[in-house]
């Protein structure tokens, strides 16, 4: 009898942490003429003085979300730091396109959903940021995979005036041309029909078109990541580099891939882009920028 009291207390508290975390999502297209719900996932630090605030946008090949570990985990650890979040739930192709080739007849999600939805987020934290108690100009993006991917294409794609303050990819996707493409990304975000469009193919290379006016980049990888070539994230340091772009970039010897914001995954090496990245972003002067 008590075992099963038990179990019910726990399924209740279950329950309402999933009614709880429900509420407290937003649906970004609510009120648009955009028929897509997609949520974004506040996480703000309590205070008097607003905040900065970083969107959060999980990998996944931009097929799913890894909702956790570089989600969740990912807003907890950055609220433990005094910094708000927002975990975005962007528009992915989802299971059912990576296991057929619907797309190739239909449209399905794909390029530019997921960057509008980036797009979408920015907007709606920067009008709501006195309700979130945010400072609009320490507004940053960071993304994990092909989520680091989706930020970078932020600055590279959207006007200079929605810009976010900074950008953080975390063992990114970058380029979606030999030798170095990460395919299932590419087709991933393109769908079935476009995924060899040499044109689209091009635009979405970020080592080619990063803006000389770049908002600073925090970049980090592992050279012995088995999912998305390590060159990936050297070929955008050169490109950063090149520009005269303020950014800091490491790769560590071990750690792989989708470690995230998790205490376990990776190696106790690449455990430590946490504190490297709060390092850093202490040290960024954000308040006068245009």
């Amino acid at each position: 009898m008590f075992k099963r009291f038990q179990i019910s207390i726990i399924i209740a508290v279950l329950i309402l942490t999933h009614i709880l975390t429900a509420q407290a999502q937003i649906n970004i297209w609510e009120g648009t003429s955009v028929r897509h719900r997609v949520e974004l996932t506040p996480y703000l630090v309590k205070g008097n003085t607003p905040a900065p605030a970083v969107i959060v946008c999980p990998g996944g090949s931009y097929f799913w979300h890894d909702m956790v570990n570089e989600g969740s985990k990912v807003a907890e650890w950055l609220n433990a730091n005094g910094i708000s979040a927002f975990v975005l739930r962007y528009r992915t192709a989802y299971v059912p396109a990576f296991i057929t080739h619907f797309r190739l007849l239909f449209r399905g999600n794909r390029y530019p959903d997921a960057l509008n939805d980036l797009r979408q987020s920015l907007r709606l934290v920067r009008h709501q940021a006195q309700e979130f108690n945010i400072d609009t100009t320490k507004i940053g993006v960071m993304g994990f995979s092909a989520g680091g991917h989706l930020v970078m294409s932020a600055v590279e794609l959207l006007p200079r005036s929605e810009w976010p303050a900074f950008v953080v990819p975390v063992y990114p996707v970058v380029s979606f041309v030999d030798p170095c493409v990460h395919k299932r990304s590419r087709r991933g975000l393109l769908g079935d029909s476009r995924e060899h469009n040499k044109q689209l193919c091009d635009s979405l290379s970020l080592e080619r078109h990063v803006p000389q006016d770049c908002p600073p980049v925090f970049l980090i990888n592992c050279k012995d990541d088995p999912i998305v070539n390590h060159r990936n994230a050297e070929l955008l340091d050169s490109a950063l580099t090149a520009k005269n772009v303020p950014h800091k970039f490491i790769q560590y010897k071990t750690g792989g891939h989708g470690f995230g914001a998790s205490e376990k995954k990776g190696s106790a090496e690449c455990r430590q882009w946490k504190a490297e990245f709060i390092k850093w972003f202490r040290t960024l002067n954000l308040d006068n920028k245009d």
